[in-house]
Order: structure tokens, then sequence, then C-alpha cells
């Protein structure tokens, strides 16, 4: 493939992710206006967040196995039909019928789940080792620019428009990714015909739901409780027996939805767990401007809070792309070191309450988060993941990544909320909760001691190279 053909498939696959991304930051601004609509409180209109997730969660490995069986441009076109039909029915649900809009909401995370792990493997076929660092930098770096932008765009079309048309715009980007989808993108075909591993992906979704909602419905607040609430403590207990019973499963059957030999391999252990801890730090942001209110009440409130979420945003945009080259040059290795020993600096800042009574010193803390994590949510994983996994296994291999941030982004909200509540709220409060999050950023600094250095990675893509099947 010539590079005018390549420049044309990855500006495919960034019209796709970024619709997905864009449309996450995009409905903030649109909340009050959804509940006037739908006359609902507070915990219902979380549903709509909630919702997305969930769907997203169990779509990620359904489509990721589904791309490696049938096709990346099959599945890929899918994934963003997908989104687009979830987006329709979410811009034409009725007055006072929410159910209507949730339904539009998990179609959308149930098409969306697929397109960064599927886009991220099309780039591993189509580039080749010198330019994955690269392309995969730009990808990642969609998700900083849709944060950036998102709520601004949003803002501007809610006040010329109703709420509706937040989604409506999705609908011709969707069929422009398709058309072209369908013309630039490559046709790959499996390796064999084995049957689909539907027991697999029944436990699985179960899995991953009853875990998601369990998490979700856990009262910060009141933690110890909530837990041992009915709404909580049977999910999270169906959770974890079914996360015993799903590697039996998998054992047993030809052709499972997610491949446990992947896990053989001491990389892709280590890429999941930093993977988690990167979406437990992501997450983590979300509490920035409750920190700000609290730490600097004269000059912050809760209408200009928000704002010291740019800093993050900002250098996860300038950084993304930054490391994704420096990843073609230096390895995996160094830039994820760099990435979790940035995450934990960071968070430590954010625990300093001397530092963070001071406006310079809370930017320059959410500043290196925001670089730290750019190397975490960015490239280099999905490097790894590409090296580790073969053809047959890469969009499995690539669901992981998403698959284990999800976890950690889901965790977050509790433990941060816990650890917050139990030191009584406010500047402790929070200051512990980060100080926490950056002790397990230092923990996964040690871990990034075993990942492979350059000559390693340089010596197994050789590998794959002489003993990849010729068509």
């Amino acid at each position: 493939m010539d590079d005018k053909t390549r420049n044309k498939v990855l500006l495919v696959l960034f019209l796709g992710v970024l619709m997905g991304a864009l449309d996450i930051a995009i409905v903030a601004p649109a909340l009050p206006s959804i509940q006037k609509f739908f006359g609902v409180g507070d915990r219902v209109l979380a549903w709509t967040f909630t919702i997305y997730v969930l769907f997203n969660l169990i779509s990620t490995p359904l489509m990721a196995k589904l791309s490696d069986t049938f096709g990346r441009r099959s599945i890929y076109t899918l994934d963003v039909t997908l989104f687009a039909l979830g987006s329709l029915v979410v811009a034409l649900s009725p007055q006072n019928t929410f159910a209507i809009l949730l339904f539009g909401r998990a179609l959308q995370g149930f098409g969306a789940g697929g397109i960064f792990p599927v886009a991220s493997a099309v780039i591993g076929d189509t580039f080749p080792p010198e330019k994955r660092g690269g392309a995969l930098g730009l990808i990642g770096a969609v998700f900083g620019l849709a944060f950036l932008v998102g709520p601004i765009l949003g803002g501007i079309i809610l006040t010329i428009a109703g709420w509706q048309w937040l989604f409506i715009i999705n609908l011709p980007i969707a069929l422009a990714v398709v058309i072209l989808g369908w013309q630039v993108l490559p046709i790959t075909h499996p390796a064999s015909n084995r049957p689909f591993d539907w027991a697999g992906m029944l436990v699985l979704g179960i899995m991953l739901a009853s875990l998601a909602y369990g998490l979700n419905q856990i009262d910060t607040q009141n933690f110890f409780s909530s837990v041992a609430s009915l709404s909580v403590w049977p999910f999270l207990l169906i959770g974890i027996v079914l996360l015993f019973v799903f590697p039996r499963i998998e054992k047993k059957v030809d052709d499972p939805i997610l491949n446990l030999n992947l896990f053989k391999s001491r990389q892709t252990v280590i890429a999941s767990m930093l993977s988690a801890g990167a979406g437990l730090g992501e997450s983590g942001m979300v509490f920035i401007p409750a920190l700000a209110v609290a730490a600097m009440p004269a000059i912050i409130n809760e209408h200009n809070a928000s704002y010291l979420l740019m800093p993050v945003v900002l250098a996860m945009a300038v950084g993304s792309p930054l490391v994704g080259r420096l990843l073609d040059k230096f390895g995996s290795k160094v830039m994820v070191f760099g990435g979790t020993f940035l995450l934990a600096i960071g968070m430590i800042m954010l625990s300093n309450s001397n530092l963070i009574s001071m406006l310079w010193g809370f930017i320059a803390s959410a500043a290196i988060i925001g670089l730290g994590l750019s190397s975490l949510l960015g490239a280099p994983m999905r490097y790894i993941m590409l090296n580790e996994a073969s053809v047959a296994d890469r969009t499995s291999a690539q669901g992981l990544i998403t698959l284990f941030t999800s976890v950690g982004q889901l965790t977050s909200s509790a433990l941060i909320g816990a650890v917050a509540a139990s030191m009584g709220g406010g500047v402790k409060g929070y200051g512990t909760a980060y100080m926490v999050i950056g002790i397990i950023a230092g923990i996964m600094v040690i871990l990034t001691l075993g990942l492979k250095n350059r000559q390693q990675e340089l010596s197994m893509i050789a590998n794959q190279a002489v003993s990849a099947p010729t068509n």
C-alpha cells in the first residue's frame, strides 16, 4: 500500500474515532436540557452515561473478535453504522420517553465499542513498523481533541438549536466514514472458519455488565453501606463468580472470544495492568474541579472550576502525537516509563495542599498528568499489543487494552469517592485520594521495567515479518 492510500485509510479511521470520542464530551453541556425535556431526576439522568459505558464494555471484545473473524472493513463500517443508528434513535426520542433515549445510547455505546480497537488493528495491518507509532499517536490524539472542542462545540450548537442536533450531527459524518471506509479500508480474511464462541460471549457480557452495574451503583458518600445493599453486592458477586467460570469455557472452545494464550506473554499482562492503571488516572480527572473549588475558594467557583481540566486536555492533545513519533525512535518501554513516572509525579503534586492552593501549582500538576496520560492512553500500549499478538488475534489484543482501560475508569470513581469521603472530603479528602492514585502510578513505574527494550521489539517485528503468511 502506497503512502497516499495509507493517508486515506488514516483519514477514515481518524473521522470514525473522532465521532465516537466527540459524542462523549459533547453531551455534557446538553444534560440540563435533556433532563428538562424528559423530566427525570439526577440519578436517572446519570444513566445517559452509564448505559453507554456498559454497552461499550460488552461490545469491545465482541467487535474485536468479529473483526478478526469476518474482516476489519466489514466490522468497522458495521460499528459506525450502529453508532449512527443509535444517534438517530436518541435524536428522535419522544418527550417523556427516556427509555427510548437510553436504548439509543446503548446502541451508540455498542457501536462505539469496536471503533477504536478495530482502527488500531487496521493501522497494524497497513502501516510498516517504523510508521505505526506516529499513526497510533495521531489516532490517540483524537481523544484529547474531542474533549477540548466537544464542550465548546456543544455549547455553540445548543445556542442555535435543540439538544437533538448534538446527535443529528453524527449522521453525515458516519455516512462519509462508511462510504470512504468501504472504498479504502483493506479486506482481511480469517485464517479458518471455526464456529463463533457464543457461550463465551454470553458469559463475558453478563460478567462485564454485572461488574460495571455494581460499581456504578456504589454510593461513594456511604461506601460500605451501599456495597452491602441489594443493588450492589449481588451484581458484584455474579461478576466475580463468572470471572472464574469464563476461563474454563474459553479453554474448551476452538476459537475463543478472548484468546487466553495472549496472557502467556508477560508483555500482554503488563500492558493490560498498565492500561487499567491509566484508566484509573484518567477518570480521576473528573474530580479536579471539586478539588480546585476546595483548594482555591477565593478565585475558583462552581462556574469556572471546569476550566482547570484544560491543562490536562491540552497536554494530552500535544503529547499524544509527540509520543507516537518518539515511539518509533525509542520504543515503548522508554515512553511508558516516562508516562507512568509523570503520572505519579503529577498525582503526588495534586495531593500537596500547599502547592495546589496556588493557581500555577494546580495548572502545573494537571499538565504533568496530561503528559503522562498521553503516553499511557495513546500509542505505546497499542504498539505493544500489535507486536505481541498474531495477525489473527490483532484486534482482540487491541480490545484488551480498551477493556482494561474501561475497567480502570469504572473503578476510579468508586475508589476516589470512597477515599475522599472517608477522609472528610475537601482538600484533605481529595488530596488523599490523589495520593493513593500516585502510589498506584509508582507501582506502574516499576511494572514498566519488565517491558521489552527497543532492540528486543525490533527483533520481534523482524521475526513476525519473516513468519507472516503470504496471500
